[in-house]
This record gives structure tokens, C-alpha cells and sequence, in this order.
């Protein structure tokens, strides 16, 4: 991996709740990721895929000011590590940095250092994919992780008993950051793979996409065809306002709806 790669760092401070969820669906068609423990929204995207007067239009239309700063990765992890906190979803399952202590009072203790990719249980997609997780059974399951990020649920797949974990992402340090967390917490049953589609032919019992609408809406049908007869899917990265274009999508890719969850304006589905 280069160390040179340079990284632009958004922040904006939003007046509303609605406006901060509306951005966050903008940047990350733009290709940003979020530092999901920041009271106030940052977004960090390579340098090189930053596009000014994109984002310039997006604020403009949305009335808000934003400013810039340029990171290297060692930056960005220093800074990371004086803000972050462990989280808890429920009793079920916690996401800390190894410089945390053990959490003894919960069933899954995950570790996860993210290095400028995203997934740490913060912000409310990851964490009510980790809530709709905790409804399923993955024992001895074949499980896909779409948009893998950290890797963070992919590990957590494994230790609720999966017999074989997919993961795959679209970016270098993406890959490169969830192999270090795979390593960190154990995991040797999960195989990860670059790619920004499901290249392999294999049935999956379930599909984990935490991913945004559009790769969802592009992907539904994939999914289709490499879930098992009784599988699921679980699906993040989706405003409330998503929900009539998705459920639209799912009906027309022969899903059915199992069940929704709802936090910040944001929603996760279970369909199969």
C-alpha cells in the first residue's frame, strides 16, 4: 500500500438532523466515507476523486458551507484515535479500539482500528445492521459482505458461527484495513476479494449490503440470483426517504419484506 495517498476531509456543521442525513446520502454517491463518532459530519474522500464544483452545487443546493483539510492516513488515524469511543449495541454485541479494555458484558467484543475505511457501529446504518444481525441465525451459514468497510461485519458474522464468510470492497484500503481487523479479532473462516460486484458463484444463505441506494438498486437483482431458497438479505445505507424507491425495487426483484428497523432518519430491511 502507498503511503503517499492523500485525503480530502470535509466538515460542515449542520442546522438540522435532516440536513446532516441528506448530505451524508449526496457525499456518499460522491464516493465519500464518514467519520462516523464526529458530532458534526465529516467526510473524507481520496484526493484524487474529489470533485470541487460537484460538491460546491451540492452545498449551494442545500444553503450550508463546508470546509477542506488535507490528510495522509497517519494523520487521520491520530486524529481518529483521540475522539473515538466504544459502542454498544444492547448486550448483544460491542465495536471498540484495542486500546479500549475488553467489554466482558456483552456476547460479541469486536476490535476495529479503521485506516480511511468506515464501519465502526456509530453511525445508525452499521448499527441497526448489527441490531437486524442479531435476529438471524448465521450458524454454519455461507454469508456474503457487500461493501465490506472495516470489515467490522463480516467478523461479527463469524463469531455468531457462519461456516464461511465473503468479503468484498472496492477499495484498496478497504481490503487492506479489514484483513488487519480480521487478523486482530481471530478471524481466519472469511476470504476477502476487490470487486464492486458479486464476481463469485457461490449460494449465499445470507447477504449482508451496507452499502448506499443507488449500488443497492443495481445490485438487487445480483443478490437475487446468489441467495439460497430460504436466505436473507440485509440491507443499510438507506434514508426513510429511500424507502418507496426500494420497496418498489424489491417487489420487482421477487423479494418480500421481512422486517424494517428505523434510527435517525435512517433504515435497515431484512428481505428475502
Amino acid at each position: 500500500m502507498n503511503s503517499s495517498r492523500k485525503f480530502i476531509q470535509l466538515e460542515v456543521v449542520t442546522a438540522t438532523l435532516e440536513q446532516k442525513e441528506i448530505l451524508i446520502a449526496l457525499l456518499s454517491e460522491q464516493g465519500f466515507q464518514f467519520e462516523e463518532e464526529h458530532a458534526n459530519l465529516r467526510a473524507v474522500i481520496e484526493e484524487i476523486a474529489f470533485n470541487r464544483p460537484t460538491i460546491d452545487k451540492i452545498f449551494s443546493e442545500q444553503n450550508l458551507k463546508y470546509s477542506l483539510a488535507i490528510l495522509d492516513d497517519k494523520n487521520w488515524n491520530a486524529e481518529w484515535e483521540t475522539s473515538f469511543e466504544s459502542v454498544s449495541v444492547g448486550s448483544f454485541c460491542s465495536v471498540r479500539a484495542a486500546f479500549h479494555d475488553p467489554q466482558t458484558n456483552v456476547r460479541h467484543d469486536i476490535i476495529v482500528t479503521p485506516k480511511m475505511s468506515f464501519g465502526t457501529g456509530h453511525h445508525a446504518t452499521t448499527y441497526m445492521m448489527i441490531q437486524a444481525m442479531e435476529r438471524l441465525n448465521f450458524t454454519g451459514k455461507h454469508v456474503l459482505d457487500f461493501g465490506t468497510g472495516t470489515g467490522v461485519l463480516a467478523i461479527l458474522a463469524v463469531k455468531m458461527g457462519a461456516g464461511k464468510v465473503i468479503a468484498i470492497d472496492n477499495d484498496d484500503w478497504s481490503i487492506e484495513n479489514a484483513a488487519e481487523n480480521f487478523k486482530e479479532n481471530d478471524i481466519t473462516v472469511a476470504e476477502l476479494l476487490k470487486g464492486d460486484k458479486i464476481g463469485v458463484n457461490i449460494q449465499f444463505d445470507i447477504v449482508l449490503a451496507n452499502i448506499n441506494k443507488n449500488v443497492i438498486l443495481e445490485n438487487l437483482p445480483t443478490m437475487k440470483q446468489h441467495l439460497s431458497v430460504s436466505g436473507v438479505v440485509l440491507l443499510g445505507g438507506l434514508l426513510e426517504s429511500d424507502r418507496n424507491t426500494i420497496t418498489e425495487a424489491i417487489d420487482k426483484s421477487a423479494f418480500r419484506l421481512l422486517f424494517s428497523l428505523e434510527r435517525d432518519s435512517w433504515i435497515c430491511l431484512a428481505i428475502s
